[in-house]
């Protein structure tokens, strides 16, 4: 009788093939070390930790920064940058950043950069002068070059913050007067700021602002940004102007943002493209209320297009 033999070729074949079909998918493959690390002292007891973002084989989840061999901060694939505080002043101190992925795998540290904190300024409560004649250009389809003429304090500049509308996404060393920044979108309109930063963490007024366009990615549309948004301070009033995007048709309205939120929809006839839009907006809150202002257009097949650069406007 052959069967039992039989038998058992079959179950070890079956073995064989449901070992075989397993397969081990654990993901044991690091991400790649992050790149451009920036270190920057922003007061006496806090740094700003910049870098470049890191790539993996599925994703990068997350990046851990680390003070020698402890680490001192984790974040989110999505930043790139990081403040770390309750620093001792005039103290050096050596930082590196590791990339890490769903699977826990992490990234070789990156190259250590150092800094050292100043020394403290407790009773300094004057804020540096406002930096002037920032002027950007493209670097690329993700990327622009920013510069300025430098600012002057009553001790000395520690940092300046570079700002796309309301948030900060970048700084540098209070000795530069130029950076670049990465990871924009292709297509996209941003507005920088820059303002001055001291050891007692005293912050420069705006400086002017500059809107700079990326270009879009290949088989993406025309923008559909309104461009050139002027806003002038009136009393009791802001007079907005703006030239609407082109479309295939006539603009008939625009939505009008206050801080990030919706205010108002600006409502007229078929507006031709190209024809500057104007529109006074009544205010009632007292003079020094800071708003900032953009909007977007409703374009002629009913979808809402791309933000205009934001404006900045203290009433007075």
């Amino acid at each position: 009788m052959q069967r039992p033999p039989t038998l058992i070729a079959f179950l070890c074949l079956s073995a064989l093939v449901v070992t075989g079909c397993g397969g081990d998918d654990k993901d044991s493959k690091a991400p790649t070390t992050p790149s451009g690390v920036t270190v920057q002292a922003g007061s006496a007891t806090s740094v700003h930790v910049m870098w470049e973002q890191a790539s993996d084989d599925k994703a990068v989840t997350g990046y851990e920064v680390f003070q020698k061999d402890a680490k001192v901060k984790t974040v989110p694939a999505a930043k790139t940058m990081v403040d770390v505080n309750g620093l001792k002043p005039e103290t050096a101190y050596s930082f590196t950043v590791r990339a890490r992925d769903a699977a826990g795998n992490l990234s070789k540290p990156s190259a250590a950069i150092s800094v050292t904190t100043p020394a403290p300024t407790p009773e300094d409560a004057k804020a540096p002068t406002r930096p002037t004649g920032l002027r950007g250009e493209l670097d690329g389809k993700r990327a622009v070059s920013l510069r300025w003429r430098p600012a002057a304090d009553n001790t000395a500049v520690t940092s300046y913050d570079i700002y796309q509308e309301d948030s900060r996404i970048h700084s540098v060393s209070g000795t530069e007067t130029s950076a670049r920044v990465t990871g924009l979108r292709p297509g996209t309109v941003y507005t920088f700021t820059i303002r001055a930063r001291d050891a007692a963490e005293n912050s420069s007024p705006d400086s002017n602002a500059v809107d700079l366009t990326t270009a879009a990615a290949p088989g993406e549309g025309p923008n559909t940004a309104p461009t050139d948004l002027k806003a002038a301070v009136r009393k009791g009033s802001v007079e907005l102007s703006w030239l609407p995007p082109e479309a295939d048709g006539p603009i008939e309205s625009h939505e009008l943002y206050l801080d990030g939120k919706p205010a108002t929809t600006i409502v007229w006839g078929a507006m031709p493209t190209g024809k500057r839009a104007t529109y006074t907006m009544t205010v009632t809150d007292p003079p020094g209320t800071r708003y900032s202002v953009k909007l977007r257009a409703k374009l002629p097949d009913g979808k809402w297009g791309d933000f205009s650069a934001q404006r900045t406007v203290v009433l007075r």
